[in-house]
């Protein structure tokens, strides 16, 4: 009884270890889609920078044609986001900038910190990163919790930033919507990418005080007219035309409310819009990228 007892659970170890040992892969990776950088692991790039109470894991990459010195800091979304959802902007943007992929505290090789997360602390984050690498105006590229993240950084440090870049990310007011995070749900929905993002992260124990944490934050956070009017320098603000989670009119109150904004709504997409529609997201941002 002990020794098949013991078979079962070395099995289940090495289907883990299998599972952990595939190609890195973003939540709800199609079958179809190839991935070849893992993006969020990849040792040959990555650096660790200490900012307060964590160590904030980021990739450097650099462009082929270094005519382009400008660099560009990428931000992915919260909770079942990573490094590796933005891969199609990575693998675009390096040809001609020097890239600056982050993992945010809480999600892959980055640790979550002591402290209760806010935007101030994630924005200092981003400049801690910032300061270690770009010495002049850094361009900032987020997604969701990574735009406003974003949007917090510009706020904060207007001096250091040239241009962001924010997708799915409208104006929030306590009330608007109601963040709730089930832990089982959570590792149900992907259990093979939750697998390979738990063996990277530097205490995998804490993940469900992670989400609890990031709950009571996302329902009392606000960003709103006082934020996005402090914002200085050019804004484009992305979203898909079908965003539940930033709904169309919140994302053309932050675009009324930054004063040096552009807006691209991608038709008949959600909220990954760039998944979902990646050249015509592309389409937008190229053009914003040059002038």
């Amino acid at each position: 009884m002990i020794s098949r007892l013991f078979m079962m659970l070395a099995l289940l170890h090495l289907v883990s270890n299998v599972q952990a040992q595939q190609p890195l892969r973003r939540a709800f990776q199609q079958e179809d889609v190839v991935i070849k950088t893992p993006y969020g692991n990849n040792p040959s790039t990555g650096h660790y920078v200490q900012s307060n109470d964590a160590k904030i894991y980021y990739e450097v990459y650099d462009g082929a044609t270094r005519g382009n010195k400008q660099s560009i800091f990428i931000l992915h979304g919260g909770i079942l986001g990573s490094t590796i959802e933005m891969a199609d902007f990575i693998d675009s943007l390096k040809q001609n900038f020097q890239v600056i992929a982050i993992s945010t505290r809480g999600h892959g090789k980055s640790e979550i910190g002591s402290l209760p997360i806010t935007y101030e602390k994630k924005a200092n984050d981003v400049m801690t990163v910032i300061n270690a690498i770009a010495p002049d105006k850094a361009i900032i590229l987020g997604f969701s919790d990574g735009a406003y993240t974003a949007y917090k950084v510009a706020s904060m440090y207007p001096e250091r930033i040239k241009k962001m870049i924010a997708i799915g990310a409208g104006e929030q007011i306590p009330g608007l919507r109601k963040v709730v995070f089930n832990p089982k749900e959570l590792l149900a929905l992907d259990p093979l990418y939750w697998t390979q993002q738990k063996a990277l992260m530097p205490q995998p124990q804490r993940l469900e005080e992670f989400w609890a944490g990031m709950e009571t934050f996302y329902n009392t956070m606000t960003a709103s007219k006082e934020l996005f009017a402090s914002i200085k320098c050019p804004v484009l603000i992305m979203a898909g035309e079908l965003d539940r989670n930033a709904p169309l009119p919140t994302v053309i109150n932050a675009y009324n409310m930054i004063p040096n904004a552009q807006l691209s709504i991608i038709p008949n997409t959600g909220h990954v819009c760039f998944l979902e529609n990646f050249p015509a997201t592309w389409t937008s941002i190229v053009p914003f990228l040059k002038n």
